[in-house]
């Protein structure tokens, strides 16, 4: 197979050329190539993809995922700011708590603060989280939703994926999934092919 990017079509409609930039590299024998016309990106001729649409949700899924992974890779994972208002505390103690905590997390990601305020009151040291917990668990509804807008898109349905039910409902029967996506997906594909 050969990407349309590559070929152009002669005006007799049965010569193919292999192109480099505009100009024909390669002629094609008559009746080796078959032109099958589908959505293509780099011409649009072809119109575009049907799986355009879903690229957003691949994204944040691929966005939600780094999150995650930086978020453990962290140490600190919500990150939090060390109020400190305690003026018992001498400058020294203070340098020393600022450099170890700034050497002990992470690159980039959640980057610790400290702060220091004399004349301290009660609660002279505190622990701010900057975010709340539930914020790491929004991973698993990103990616149940980016798995059903993929799936959606290619119209596959999950029980043909392997994709286990969360609900008691489940997804229903594989043999009948099957039957149906072969009726209403597989046989559009192939009778184009043909």
């Amino acid at each position: 197979m050969q990407p349309a990017k590559y070929m152009r079509r002669a005006t007799d409609l049965q010569r193919f050329y292999q192109v480099n930039g505009w100009q024909a590299s390669y002629e094609f024998a008559t009746g080796t190539m078959h032109h099958l016309m589908e959505p293509d990106i780099n011409q649009e001729v072809y119109g575009l993809p049907e799986y355009l649409g879903a690229l957003h949700a691949a994204w944040l899924n691929e966005s939600a995922t780094l999150f995650r992974q930086r978020y453990h890779e962290n140490g600190a994972h919500a990150g939090f700011i060390l109020y400190m208002m305690d003026a018992a505390q001498s400058q020294t103690d203070v340098d020393d708590m600022r450099a170890a905590l700034k050497n002990s997390k992470g690159p980039d990601n959640f980057r610790i603060l400290f702060m220091y305020a004399p004349n301290g009151k009660k609660d002279g040291i505190q622990l701010i989280p900057v975010s709340e917990v539930t914020a790491k668990d929004e991973l698993f509804n990103i990616k149940n939703v980016t798995r059903d807008d993929l799936l959606a898109t290619h119209r596959i349905p999950p029980r043909l994926m392997g994709i286990a039910p969360s609900n008691t409902g489940g997804l229903g029967a594989a043999d009948t999934a099957a039957e149906v996506f072969g009726r209403k997906e597989i046989e559009q594909l192939q009778r184009r092919f043909s």
